[in-house]
């Protein structure tokens, strides 16, 4: 078939297969609504008109499906864990301008639901990780929780280089709890 043939047959194709009813543009026609009875059922702008439904519940955030807001003074539903993070030896020096990372989650992976960022620590370090270090505050601070510590050579939390030092809390641990150690002994 000569290829005139079949660019015929293709633009033919092309125009009858089209049924966006595209009509000319006319210069002198004026802009106006569009028809949206096609879209949304008869009464829906009606629907929309009356406002918004039930009050939210006292202790829900607004919208569908949201977790309950912070408890009262926002504290977030759980004390505070305390502890000690340490350095395990025969590690290498800590590099100027580290910074320490202190991250409770939820479950083994995940993103973490309280981070506390350290600039410049030095070992031993008591800590305090609470319902404050939150990372979405409307997250109620509530266990399990896994404590685990990154010692991040550039301080940015996002960047795993080698060389940067990790430790984690073997157990789960729950909110108000005291005493935690942390020790940092693996080298990314």
């Amino acid at each position: 078939m000569p290829l005139a043939a079949v660019i015929a047959l293709l633009a033919a194709a092309a125009l009858l297969g089209c049924d966006r009813n595209l009509e000319p543009f006319d210069a002198s026609e004026e802009p106006r609504e569009p028809d949206l009875s096609k879209i949304f059922p008869e009464g829906a702008e009606r629907a929309a008109q009356v406002g918004p439904g039930l009050p939210v519940p006292p202790g829900q955030a607004p919208g569908r499906g949201a977790p309950p807001l912070a408890a009262e003074g926002g504290r977030g539903g759980g004390d505070p864990i305390s502890g000690t993070v340490r350095l395990a030896d025969g590690l290498p020096a800590v590099p100027d301008g580290a910074v320490l990372f202190i991250i409770a989650r939820r479950g083994e992976v995940g993103p973490p639901l309280a981070v506390k960022r350290i600039a410049a620590p030095s070992f031993p370090l008591d800590f305090t990780l609470g319902p404050e270090d939150r990372m979405i505050q409307a997250l109620p601070f509530e266990g399990p929780l896994r404590i685990s510590a990154r010692l991040d050579a550039d301080g940015n939390a996002t960047t795993r280089a080698p060389g940067d030092l990790q430790g984690a809390v073997p157990d789960t641990v729950e909110p108000g709890a005291t005493g935690i150690p942390v020790l940092i002994d693996e080298v990314l």
